[in-house]
C-alpha cells in the first residue's frame, strides 16, 4: 500500500519568512503555482514566491481585493463588487448597482479592511465538490460564477473564506489578513481604485497616477462588452452554444473598422498639419495589421501614406548597445540611428528626395539599394515601432506635425465579476500562436522569452502611452474561443519537469474556461486576429 505523508506548507513558510527579506505570498510545488495552505509530501519540490515576482504581487493584490469584497459584503450587502481593469497604478472596481457610491462609503470600506488587518483574521481555503460550490453561488445570486463552475471539468473546486464571506478566485491568496496592510483605496467616480505594491517597489504602496487616455479607452472597452451583451466568459460560451457566434464576430469586427475609420477621418481633417503618423504598442497588440487597415482607410479618403519601417534604422551590429547580461539590446531606443532617422524624416517633410536604408538582419549591417522616395503634397508617413510614442525618437521633428497612436489588446471580457482577464494573458497566447505559425517557434521558447519582452515594454512602451493622441483597443471579445484550439496543443507539449510548466498549466487551465469556436471561417481576412492565426490578406 502506497501511503505518503502530507503536511501543510504554512509552518515551513512561517519559518522561511524569518530569513526572507520580502513577503512570501505563494509557492511553486513541482513547478505549479499554489497557495501556502497546500499540502505537500517530502518528495515535492517547493519554491517560495515573494513580492519581487509577478506571481507574488498578483497573489497579494488578489488577497486585498478579496478582503475588500468581504468588507463590502459586510457593510453594503445589497452591493456587488465588479473588478474591471488595471489603471492609474491600481485596479479599478465598481459597485453594482451603479450611481450611489460616495467618498464616505469608500472611506468606510477602507476602514473595515484595516479592521480586518488589525484583527489578524485567517483566510481559509475550503475544497468543495463542484456541485456544492455551484449551489452555493447560485443561492447567493452569483449566476455568472455558478455557470462558470458548472462548466468546469474538475470534480472539486477551491474556495476562500474570511469574515463570513466566501469566493472563488482564479489564483492563490495569502492566509491571514494581518499580512495585508499595504494598500490604499481611492474614490474614482463612479467606482474606486485599489492600489497595492508593484514588483519595482514591493514594500511601498505606489502613488496616485492619472492615466486619463487609458481610462477612456478601457471605459470604451467596457461599453463594447455591454453593447455585445458579453461581459463574462459564460456569455461568450452561450453565444457559441446558441450558434450566434458568427454575428458576435461580425459585430466585433465592425466595431474595430468603425474606430479605425474614425481615426483616419481625424487625420484627414488635419492632413496639412499631421504628416508623421507614429504607431506603437506592446508585443502582440496587432500593430502591423492596424497600420495596414489605417492605410486602407486613408486611401478611401484619397490619402496615400508612405510606410517606413523603423527596423531599417538599426545601428550596425558592432554599434548596438548590450544588456547587462551581454546580449544585444534591440529593444533600446539607443539601438536606432536616431540622427539619421530624424535627418531623413525632416528632409521628406520638406519635400526632398531621400534614399532609405535597408537593414540586413543576417549580416547585422545597413545596406543601400537605391530605394529613393519623395513625398507628394499632403502625403503622410506611417511609422510603426515600439518607440513611436517616445519623443526622443522624433526629437528634431516639430510636435504639431506628429500624430501618435497607441495600440494595445485591452481585453473587454472577464472570467466573472471578481476575476478579470489580464491583458498579458491574452497577449502571450496571441504570441505563442503567432510564433509557432510564422516563426517555427515552440511555446516553450516564447514563454522563456516573455519576461524579457515584458521588461522591454515596461521600459520602452508603457511609460509613454499617455503621450498618444489616440488609443486603439485591438482586443476582440471572441478571440480566445478561436485561439484556444491553436494554443492549447502547443502548451500541452511543455512537460512538468520544466520551470515554464507553471505558466503553460495556468494558460491551459485559463483556456479551459472557453468553449471552442471550431470554425474560424467567419473571421475576416483583414482581421487583427489573422495576424496571429494566419490567412491575413496583408501578409
Amino acid at each position: 500500500m502506497d501511503c505518503q505523508i502530507k503536511y501543510s506548507l504554512l509552518d515551513t513558510v512561517l519559518k522561511e519568512q524569518k530569513n526572507h527579506k520580502n513577503l512570501i505570498t505563494a509557492v511553486k510545488i513541482n513547478n505549479v503555482l499554489r497557495d501556502v495552505q497546500t499540502q505537500v509530501t517530502p518528495e515535492d519540490k517547493v519554491e517560495f514566491i515573494d513580492m519581487t515576482t509577478e506571481d507574488g504581487v498578483q497573489a497579494y493584490q488578489r488577497s486585498i481585493l478579496f478582503i475588500m469584497m468581504a468588507a463590502v459584503n459586510m457593510l453594503y450587502p445589497d452591493k456587488e463588487v465588479v473588478v474591471e481593469h488595471s489603471v492609474n497604478n491600481g485596479i479599478y472596481c465598481e459597485l453594482l448597482p451603479k450611481g450611489d457610491l460616495t467618498l464616505e462609503m469608500v472611506g468606510k470600506i477602507q476602514e473595515k479592511m484595516f479592521e480586518f488587518v488589525s484583527k489578524a483574521k485567517d483566510i481559509k481555503k475550503c475544497i468543495l465538490p463542484r456541485e456544492d460550490a455551484v449551489a452555493l453561488f447560485r443561492e447567493s445570486q452569483q449566476i455568472a460564477k455558478s455557470k462558470l463552475l458548472e462548466s468546469l471539468k474538475q470534480d472539486y473546486v477551491s474556495l476562500y473564506y474570511c469574515a463570513g464571506y466566501y469566493d472563488y478566485l482564479y489564483g492563490p491568496m495569502l492566509y491571514n489578513t494581518s499580512l495585508l496592510d499595504k494598500f490604499a483605496i481611492d474614490f474614482y467616480e463612479p467606482g474606486l481604485i485599489v492600489r497595492t505594491p508593484l514588483i519595482s517597489n514591493p514594500n511601498v504602496i505606489p502613488p496616485k497616477m492619472k492615466q486619463k487616455k487609458l481610462s477612456m479607452i478601457l471605459s470604451e472597452a467596457d461599453r463594447w462588452s455591454y453593447i455585445l451583451k458579453c461581459n463574462y466568459v459564460t456569455n461568450l460560451n452561450e453565444y457559441i452554444h446558441s450558434n450566434k457566434i458568427s454575428e458576435l464576430i461580425r459585430i466585433s469586427e465592425a466595431l474595430h473598422e468603425k474606430k479605425i475609420a474614425q481615426i483616419a477621418d481625424h487625420i484627414v481633417e488635419s492632413i496639412e498639419d499631421l504628416r508623421l503618423i507614429l504607431i506603437a504598442g506592446p508585443s502582440s497588440s496587432g500593430k502591423t495589421t492596424f497600420a495596414q487597415r489605417l492605410r486602407i482607410q486613408l486611401l478611401v479618403n484619397g490619402i496615400n501614406p508612405l510606410s517606413i519601417s523603423l527596423d531599417d534604422y538599426f545601428l550596425d551590429r558592432d554599434k548596438t548597445p548590450k544588456t547587462p547580461e551581454g546580449q544585444y539590446d534591440f529593444e533600446s531606443i539607443e539601438a536606432l540611428d536616431l540622427p539619421l532617422f530624424n535627418k531623413h524624416m525632416m528632409a521628406l517633410l520638406k519635400g526632398e528626395s531621400v534614399e532609405l536604408p535597408v537593414y540586413n538582419f543576417t549580416t547585422g549591417y545597413r545596406e543601400w539599394k537605391n530605394h529613393i522616395v519623395k513625398l507628394e503634397p499632403n502625403q503622410p508617413i506611417i511609422i510603426e515601432g515600439i518607440h513611436g510614442l517616445n519623443d526622443e525618437l522624433t526629437r528634431d521633428i516639430p510636435s504639431h506635425v506628429k500624430y501618435k497612436i497607441y495600440v494595445s489588446a485591452l481585453t473587454q471580457l472577464a472570467i466573472d465579476a471578481h476575476n478579470r482577464i489580464p491583458t498579458t494573458a491574452a497577449r502571450i497566447i496571441r504570441r505563442i500562436v503567432r510564433d509557432n505559425q510564422f516563426r517555427g517557434a515552440h511555446a516553450l521558447k516564447t514563454i522563456k522569452q516573455w519576461p524579457d519582452v515584458r521588461k522591454g515594454e515596461d521600459k520602452n512602451i508603457f511609460p509613454f502611452q499617455e503621450n498618444a493622441d489616440v488609443m486603439f483597443n485591438s482586443a476582440l471579445i471572441y478571440e480566445l474561443g478561436i485561439l484556444k484550439k491553436y494554443a492549447k496543443p502547443l502548451l500541452e507539449k511543455i512537460t512538468p519537469d520544466l520551470p515554464e510548466y507553471n505558466i503553460s498549466k495556468r494558460l491551459i487551465d485559463f483556456l479551459d474556461y472557453f468553449e471552442d469556436i471550431s470554425n474560424d471561417d467567419d473571421v475576416p481576412n483583414n482581421s487583427i486576429l489573422r495576424e496571429f492565426i494566419g490567412k491575413s490578406c496583408f501578409f
